[in-house]
């Protein structure tokens, strides 16, 4: 079983939205400390296209068909998880955690996942696939010792 010790790093994260906590205390009365945050403006795909997509010509005598257009909302959502793996990687480099929870979305998880450096999965004691970035932190401590204790 995973425990939620002094010091212990709590990263809770969607696509667009990641709280940075450390815990203050011990396992059985978890008090988290945020000390950073990040938050990606990252409009609507339809506000982010240039354009029309692209057309090209089919077989059929004066028929068109159309390029399926790049989606940039969900390419950014990537790259925030990304540049979020990037982060973390600094951070244990420094030596500024021995120990990491990440409380994410399924789909941010999966590209941390792929995109995180051993030194950083290395020091993963638990994840948690949920999305709690709107959580207050009272709720997000209780629902990380439940999901520990659960283990």
């Amino acid at each position: 079983m995973a425990e939620l010790k002094k010091g212990t790093w709590v990263v809770v994260a969607d696509s667009e939205k990641v709280l940075f906590l450390r815990n203050m205390t011990d396992h059985e009365n978890p008090n988290l400390d945020v000390f950073d945050e990040d938050e990606q403006d990252n409009p609507s795909d339809e506000e982010q296209s240039a354009n029309r997509p692209g057309r090209m010509k089919d077989n059929g005598v004066g028929q068109k068909s159309a390029y399926q257009d790049t989606d940039w909302h969900e390419l950014a959502k990537d790259r925030f998880a990304a540049d979020l793996a990037d982060k973390l990687y600094a951070e244990a480099h420094k030596g500024s955690f021995d120990k990491l929870i990440i409380v994410a979305s399924p789909q941010v998880l999966g590209v941390l996942r792929d995109e995180m450096h051993k030194e950083v999965s290395d020091k993963v004691i638990a994840e948690v696939p949920k999305t709690l970035t709107n959580h207050p932190v009272n709720e997000i401590e209780d629902l990380v010792k439940k999901e520990l204790d659960a283990a």
